[in-house]
């Protein structure tokens, strides 16, 4: 994988150019993973059930970034000075699972329930070495290991039962998470004139309840009418809690948070299905503590992007889809038009997000029967501009993709070809709407921009 791009360091207080900043990264990465599972069903026809799953997967990630900081002139034409870096971070993943899930006729009804235990155990190794010519110097300051294990123990009972004209489906989930998080590198003791050990950890221990309900009514079977409710945990990605600086040049790099919380969801819905096919959905969703990519400063003139949990975001969608075939033309539609509301306060005064939109998606799927075994497909896409992860205005985006296939060997084979995006249309481009002084000026007069 490779990027480049130039950065522009400008002095303040005329507004001018004073160097430029080219920053390639040459990142060779190697991902091999292996997945077991095992297992075992039994099953009694319109009666008993059991299922035993056990899963063990193994992920290895090796990555080797190369990275050099060329600083040229204003004209961008005269190289002035270069740092020159390497990066080197394995990343080893291990995850166990077992559960167990049993359902059976229960008065009328039936009940399930079942038990999960999972493991994860991860370990980052972060190696920084600063490159002069041939030589390079591993840099004991910027190095660092994160080792990371979690365990979660869950048991859920769930019930549904039919009755004339409506059925419903109650259940409730327990889940209990213990995790521990450790960050070790050297870190320099200006008393001592010695590098000295350091240990960051953390530890967290937490039980969590998450009912769901859902009511059916069908007594007319063209026109269905549901009710729903469900909380729902999503837990942060491991790399997300890695507090390694991954650098995109000198002055911008990105890095984990440790301290970064699971975010909780409480979603409300009612749904009508007309014939089958008219799908429709509005649904209200309050999220707690929900993760945002957040911008923010450190050493004066240097940026660095960063997941954290905002306070709240509360989301009222409609959604609306419609399936139609007549003879060899055939399509799928989807709308979605929603207004979120993001919420948080990080502190000094004018660090507050408050902010709202409404926005909308619009997705189709053409299919076209050509006959002959010919088969052709046309689809595309829109998103109006909105708001991404709390922080970050967004423009619009679409997509136009397109295939075509060939069936074989009376029916038996068949042939496809496919293009994503075929007129390149896909672009996202983003610009922070937190307050100017939530990303604190730069230092000494001068300001990084990045382009």
């Amino acid at each position: 994988m490779n990027t480049d791009g130039p950065m522009y360091i400008i002095y303040r207080p005329t507004n001018t150019t004073t160097r430029v900043l080219i920053a390639s990264n040459d990142n060779d990465s190697k991902r091999n993973n292996v997945n077991t599972n095992l297992n075992y069903r039994y099953a009694v026809t319109g009666g008993t059930e059991l299922n035993i799953d056990v899963d063990y997967g193994i992920f290895r990630l090796r990555s080797n970034q190369f990275q050099p900081n060329d600083y040229f002139d204003a004209s961008g034409n005269t190289k002035l000075f270069s740092n020159v870096y390497r990066m080197i971070s394995p990343t080893n993943i291990n995850i166990f699972s077992a559960k167990t899930d049993y359902e059976r006729n229960f008065y009328k009804g039936r009940l399930g329930f079942g038990a999960r235990v999972g493991f994860v155990k991860t370990d980052n190794d972060f190696k920084r070495y600063d490159v002069f010519g041939n030589n390079e110097v591993y840099d004991k300051d910027k190095s660092n290991r994160f080792n990371y294990t979690e365990n979660i123990n869950a048991v859920y009972v769930n019930y549904n039962r039919a009755f004339k004209g409506f059925m419903f489906q109650v259940g409730v989930r327990v889940e209990n998470t213990v995790s521990d998080g450790n960050s070790t590198g050297l870190k320099y003791n200006t008393n001592t004139s010695a590098y000295e050990n350091y240990d960051s950890s953390i530890h967290r221990n937490y039980t969590d309840v998450f009912p769901s309900l859902a009511l059916t009514f069908n007594k007319n079977p063209m026109s269905q009418f549901g009710i729903t409710y469900s909380r729902r945990i999503d837990r942060p990605a491991y790399q997300d809690l890695n507090p390694f600086e991954f650098k995109l040049n000198d002055y911008s790099f990105m890095k984990g948070n440790t301290n970064l919380r699971p975010q909780y969801t409480n979603s409300f819905g009612l749904t009508h299905t007309y014939k089958y096919k008219l799908n429709t959905q509005l649904n209200y969703s309050h999220v707690k503590d929900i993760f945002t990519q957040l911008p923010d400063t450190t050493e004066g003139s240097k940026s660095f992007l960063t997941k954290k949990n905002l306070a709240t975001q509360d989301i009222v969608s409609l959604n609306i889809s419609y399936p139609f075939q007549y003879k060899w033309y055939g399509f799928f539609v989807n709308v979605n038009s929603y207004y979120s509301i993001y919420k948080a306060d990080f502190g000094g005064g004018d660090r507050k997000v408050n902010l709202d939109v409404f926005a909308m998606s619009f997705y189709m799927q053409n299919t076209f029967n050509l006959g002959k075994g010919f088969k052709a497909e046309l689809s595309g896409f829109y998103t109006s501009p909105s708001i991404w992860q709390g922080t970050f205005k967004s423009i619009a985006m679409y997509s136009i993709d397109g295939g075509l296939q060939k069936t074989l060997f009376k029916g038996k084979g068949t042939v496809r070809a496919a293009v994503s995006d075929m007129f390149r249309l896909m672009k996202w481009k983003g610009a922070p709407t937190l307050p100017a002084s939530t990303v604190k000026p730069a230092g000494a007069g001068k300001a990084a921009s990045l382009n």
